[in-house]
Formats: C-alpha cells, structure tokens, sequence
C-alpha cells in the first residue's frame, strides 16, 4: 500500500485513510449494499433449489453468505497481518463466479459436505497462488488483465438486462411494468451521476434505487412477507455438514480457483485504475488473493459458498471514486449485521430485480472501459489487438454457444471449469497468446505511433 496524505471532510472520501462525515459514508455505502445484496444472496438461494433445501437451511446459506462477504470485505479494507487482504477499495462478496461450477457438480449427484470440501481444498490453492504470485505475476502484463477485466465488463452485461426484465423466470419477465420501473430507476441514477453534486452525486446509485422502489410499489413489486417469519438473531453453525473431499470435486474447484484468481486481480486492478488512478502493487493483489481464498475456507467449514469480487460494485468504484477505508467497513457491518439478524436481510432480499438492473447496468459499462483502458496503455500494436481480438473471440464465443464443450466424449470438468463462463477461456487464451507472441519492440512501437502522428498531420493537408 502506498502512503498518503491523512485528510478528513469531504475530500477524505476520495482517499483511503482520514474521516469522511458520516452523513456523506453512509449513501456510499449503502448502495454498495442495495447493488451488491440480490446478487450475493441469489447463488446460495440457487444453490439451495439444487440441494433441495428446506426453509431453515435455505436461510442458513443466506445467512452464511451474508458473514462471509463482511470478513472478506473487512480483510480487504483494513489488510491486517501484511499478508492478507489487499488494503484496497473492493467489495468482496458470494458471487456467481463458482455457481456453474456448484451447479454442475450438484446437478451430478455429488453432496452438499463434498462441494464444501472441495471448496476449503480449492481456497487452500487460491492461498497458495496469492502467496505465490510474485513468481507468477509475469503472466499478467497489462495487456492480459485489461482483456480479463474487459471480459468480465462484457459478460455481466446479460446479467443487468435480465434484471431489468424481471428476472427469468418469474411473471415480471419482459413485462411493460419490469422496463417501465427498470428505466425510471436507470434514469435517475444516470441524471444523478452526470448531473448531481455532492451527496447526490456520490450517492447516484442509492438513491436511484430508493426511486426505483418506491415506483415499484404500485406494481405490487415489494413482498416483505417474509420479513414475519425470519428469526430476529442467529449465530452461524460450524460444520452445519459433514465434510468429504471427493477427488474429483476437489480437482475441480482446485482449477476454478485460480481462474478466479485471474478474475479478482482484474476486479481489484480495474477498481484501482478507475478510482485512483494507478495500478495495484504486488503485495496488495497477493493480500487481496490471500484474502478471497481464506475467507472460502472458512466458508467451507461454516457451510457457505466461497467468495469473489464482486464486478457491480467495481463499477461503482470507478463511477464515484470514493475509496476510504471506512465506507467499505460500513459496507462489510452491514453485510454481518444482515448476516446475524435475519429479518435485515429479508427486508433488503425484496428489492425488485427491475430495480437492481437499472441502477447497475451503467456500471458495468464503466468495467469494460476499464479494460480498454488497460490493455491500451501500451498502445494498440498489432500484438495487442490480436491478444485481445482473439481471446475474447473464444471466451465470449464458448460463453455465447452453450454446450459447445458438453459433447459425447468431452471430460465433464472441462465444460464446467471453461464452458461456463466467459471469463476462463478469455484469461486462458491471453495468457498462451502473451506467451507465444513476440514482444514488440518499444522503438517499433515509438516508429508507429511516429508514423499514425505523421499520417493524422499529413493528410488533412494533401487533401487542400
């Protein structure tokens, strides 16, 4: 971590350290929490339909969710012992990055106590890689996470407009009501976020939100129902399940893990790049790493889903730059007190998935500038745009063509850990390609762009 001026008022909630007034922390954190919630919550509600789960376990996942995004969030804010976590503006929480591979392995027949195995086995390797990563970090040059972040951007834009839509599945689906609320809600962030000042601005996304809902209301969107029959307080259980470490679940998530790795180091350095302005040290994407790997460890043992940056909320980042310290611990005591007393959670489980859409399909645009902006940083050679054209040609074209990996005579492991998602391939593909392709020289770069400045200067002229 880098050293920096200590300054409080306002302007401190633009720099790490110092005390922003907690009239202006708390809109910026709270639509971290209203961004972030559905989506943290939705892969343990899933995985709960595949399990078959009743009430009380459903509830147990939710919970567990919850307390593990507030310790890796925590960790990431404050990176306590050198080693673990980043020190840096992320939010880390349950996310759909290891879902297609949950849900692959559920839908084989394999328990719930061997999928937590296989996931206190895989953190165990995130670990190791993040402690590693000194030794590995020639693999990700600038033009490799700039195509991963790039990716990640682009991957997330389905996700956005199906909650805009309603949600699949559910009656809202592509209904007049779901754009209608959806809209409203994207209009007033984006008018906020362009042409607000102060809090409003900072806080675009929160009170979008806060409009979107209260728009919704008419269509009968909001249910709290379910808020009369949460527990009022709950202590998570340990080892709620027997654990079992099947080989090939553990070899499975053994290679997720380091794939989301990749993913986390393009979240953390796409949230650096847009919100301060630099890219983020070694020490604090090994910590990050660290962190994230730990933190599903202990999921592993309290019967939770392991954890991940969260690309939504990097969007935000970039969006309103605030980046001290103290938001992302309101944002992590949140998350625990939802965590502990769960009819918060129910409460906040109802935002409408309209709502949720609208006011984060923007930020997702900000991710995948961000990634542009990263692998263009050397300038856009020939070596560059075939990295990038190609990677993300097989990622976002394996991710597109469902299936594609799941043939007759096609090893399991293989569509679940690449077929799942776009973001594996596109990170495998620009990791070879970096290795295979020459370097280009920095005086044939310097000759080329020489020769587009002369040719943008020359040519306005000879047309006269």
């Amino acid at each position: 971590m880098t050293q920096e001026t200590v300054t409080n008022g306002t302007e401190a909630l633009f720099t790490r350290e110092g005390m922003p007034p907690v009239k202006e922390m708390i809109p910026c954190a709270l639509q971290h929490v209203l961004a972030s919630f559905a989506g943290i919550i939705t892969p343990a509600v899933i995985m709960a339909g595949v399990y078959g789960f009743n009430s009380q376990q459903s509830t147990d996942i939710i919970q567990v969710a919850l307390i593990l995004s507030a310790i890796d969030t925590a960790l990431q804010a404050f990176a306590p012992f050198r080693r673990i976590g980043g020190g840096l503006p992320i939010v880390m929480g349950v996310s759909f990055a290891f879902l297609p591979a949950l849900q692959a392995m559920g839908a084989s027949g394999f328990s719930f106590g061997a999928l937590l195995g296989g996931e206190i086995v895989g953190g165990a390797v995130a670990v190791l890689f993040g402690l590693a990563y000194s030794k590995i970090k020639w693999l990700f040059p600038p033009v490799v996470t700039g195509t991963v972040i790039f990716s990640i951007g682009v991957s997330l834009y389905p996700t956005a407009v199906k909650y805009m839509a309603g949600g699949m599945g559910t009656p809202l689906w592509g209904t007049p009501q779901a754009w209608c609320v959806a809209l409203i809600t994207f209009a007033v962030v984006f008018a906020l976020a362009n042409f607000g000042k102060g809090t409003l601005k900072l806080g675009s996304v929160f009170f979008g939100m806060i409009v979107g809902m209260i728009v919704s209301i008419p269509f009968g969107m909001i249910d709290f129902s379910s808020v009369a029959t949460a527990q009022v307080f709950a202590l998570p259980k340990l080892m709620p399940y027997a654990l079992e470490f099947d080989p090939e679940v553990c070899i499975t998530l053994a290679v997720v893990f380091p794939m989301v790795a990749i993913q986390v180091i393009g979240d953390v350095s796409a949230a650096c790049l847009g919100s301060i302005d630099r890219m983020p040290t070694e020490r604090e994407l090994s910590g990050a790493i660290v962190s994230q790997g730990l933190t599903s460890m202990v999921g592993g043992l309290l019967g939770g889903l392991p954890t991940s940056a969260l690309g939504q909320n990097v969007g935000i980042i970039c969006s309103n730059k605030v980046v001290n310290k103290w938001v992302f611990v309101i944002i992590a005591a949140v998350f625990a007190i939802a965590g502990l007393f769960p009819q918060l959670s129910a409460v906040l489980s109802a935002i409408p998935q309209p709502v949720i859409g609208g006011a984060t399909v923007g930020v997702f645009g900000t991710i995948t500038m961000n990634g542009v902006r990263m692998f263009t940083r050397e300038g856009l050679t020939q070596r560059t745009t075939t990295i990038v054209g190609t990677s993300v040609v097989f990622g976002l074209g394996i991710w597109m063509a469902s299936g594609c990996l799941a043939g007759e005579g096609m090893p399991t492991w293989v569509s679940t850990v690449i077929g799942s998602n776009a973001v594996t391939p596109t990170a495998i593909m620009a990791i070879v390609l970096n290795l295979i392709l020459p370097q280009t020289p920095v005086v044939a770069q310097h000759i080329d762009a020489a020769k587009d400045a002369a040719v943008d200067l020359v040519l306005p002229e000879s047309k006269k």
